[in-house]
């Protein structure tokens, strides 16, 4: 039987189900389409509407998951990752534990090729942006126990050498 699947379930739907943990890695410099950081950049505040992600990140949280997120930047960092950091005090609010690792350190990782989430080290849902970070439709996810392993792997060694959002500067 194969383990593997493309489509459903959706991010909001797993975080929703899990019971222990989710894990969230970003990899990317840029995600599009992006209103917050477009309206950062003409010299408003940025910020956006997420109570939806917050009300399911606290849901989950109240539930005693574990919410961490990981980010993998260039340096020096790019406009949308100086906007993204400081936006991430909604994430921090919500109940996600949040840090950030420069690319540099990150060079001798064996790291997947597409941002991911986690949930209970048992399903990886791989999310996936075109050349320009726009999202593409539809997800690839896997419970294959040998894949997930090594997913568990690669974010936990993202996360030892990753600073802590309050510490990391841009």
């Amino acid at each position: 039987m194969a383990r593997d699947r493309h489509g459903e379930p959706t991010v909001r739907n797993l975080l929703a189900r899990a019971t222990r943990s989710a894990v969230h890695l970003e990899m990317r410099d840029l995600y599009k389409p992006s209103p917050g950081f477009a309206d950062w950049m003409a010299g408003g505040d940025g910020r956006t509407d997420r109570s939806s992600w917050v009300a399911v990140v606290q849901d989950a949280v109240g539930r005693g998951v574990r919410v961490r997120r990981a980010r993998v930047v260039s340096e020096p960092v790019s406009d949308y990752t100086r906007w993204l950091h400081l936006v991430t005090d909604v994430n921090l609010k919500a109940g996600e534990d949040v840090r950030w690792l420069p690319r540099r350190k990150a060079f001798d990782l064996m790291l997947p090729g597409a941002d991911l989430w986690m949930f209970d080290q048992r399903v990886v849902l791989y999310n996936f942006n075109d050349g320009d970070g726009e999202h593409v439709p539809g997800y690839e996810y896997t419970s294959d126990p040998c894949h997930v392993a090594q997913v568990v792997a690669a974010f936990e060694q993202v996360w030892e050498r990753a600073t802590p959002h309050d510490e990391f500067t841009v």
